[in-house]
């Protein structure tokens, strides 16, 4: 291939729509037009022979051809990027639409932390959050590049090209109504004498603070099972339910009706993970947004 007919810049904006999946995602965050960015994909697909991403039904989705080139690309101007060594731009001027994925209990905790921090330093910055379907299906969609940053508790990943670290080591807490009648003497006995509710998307009812009563020779009753920690506060507010909770959901947000007691018996803790791909490494967006997660992380603990 004659190398002198290739614009670098074609390749930017191939990235980036291979990226993000379509052409709008892609416009937004490059900040063009959706024709510019059609035009351009259109010269990419004359330039490789290929249509790169086709319409099925009402989503696009990438050939063959542009599957496998979406990898090498990210890698390429990622490099590239590194021996420009460009300035980032200022983050008052920087507008980008940052996708991520966090559980429910994580989003209501930080979430509107980050939107004023992000307000007040970088207002082109807009966060979208997307539908929490499980640690594997947030690191695959962060792999695929629908993702750009992913924060929950994380399977491990054998993707060389995610980077993750642990920002909050989590424990949990007992909660019920504030006038529950074992608020008054909390013990063992007491908290597995009331109907607990469970939090569990797919609806199990064994967890591993069941297995952990087994060993002791003791099991409590399940009243309840919920998908969402965003449900339990008004449940347990209304009813005689008792239940554990990650302690960053209840930090600050504990109302008049709900309090809290350390658990009767050990219970391990859980690690919260923020990830991201290297494609986004020199992305000034995602990093500053990946910066103050950690930083907010941290004031929770």
């Amino acid at each position: 291939m004659n190398m002198r007919g290739v614009d670098l810049n074609l390749l930017t904006i191939l990235t980036a729509v291979l990226e993000e999946g379509g052409v709008s995602r892609a416009a937004s965050r490059l900040g063009m037009s959706q024709p510019a960015v059609s035009s351009a994909l259109e010269r990419c697909r004359h330039l490789f022979g290929d249509p790169l991403l086709e319409r099925h039904g009402n989503a696009m989705a990438p050939t063959a051809r542009g599957a496998a080139l979406r990898q090498p690309l990210a890698e390429i101007m990622d490099t590239i990027a590194g021996l420009i060594g460009l300035d980032p731009p200022p983050l008052s001027e920087v507008k980008r639409v940052v996708h991520l994925a966090m559980a429910d209990a994580v989003a209501t905790r930080l979430g509107p932390m980050l939107h004023e921090a992000l307000a007040a330093q970088a207002p082109g910055i807009v966060l979208a959050l997307h539908p929490w379907r499980g640690g594997s299906a947030a690191l695959a969609e962060l792999a695929r590049g629908p993702l750009d940053l992913v924060i929950s508790v994380l399977p491990a990943s054998n993707d060389p090209a995610i980077h993750s670290e642990i920002v909050l080591r989590e424990r949990y807490l007992v909660a019920m109504r504030r006038d529950h009648p074992a608020a008054d003497r909390f013990d063992l006995d007491t908290w597995l004498a009331w109907p607990h509710l469970i939090v569990s998307a797919s609806g199990a009812t064994d967890t591993p603070v069941d297995a952990a009563l087994r060993t002791i020779g003791r099991s409590r009753s399940i009243g309840m099972v919920v998908p969402s920690f965003v449900m339990v506060p008004n449940l347990l507010a209304g009813s005689d339910l008792v239940a554990l909770v990650p302690a960053l959901m209840m930090d600050g947000a504990v109302t008049n009706s709900v309090v809290t007691f350390e658990p009767p018996l050990p219970i391990d803790g859980f690690s919260l993970r923020l990830a991201w791909h290297r494609r986004n490494t020199h992305d000034v967006a995602v990093q500053h947004v990946a910066s103050e997660m950690m930083r907010l992380a941290n004031t929770t603990r």
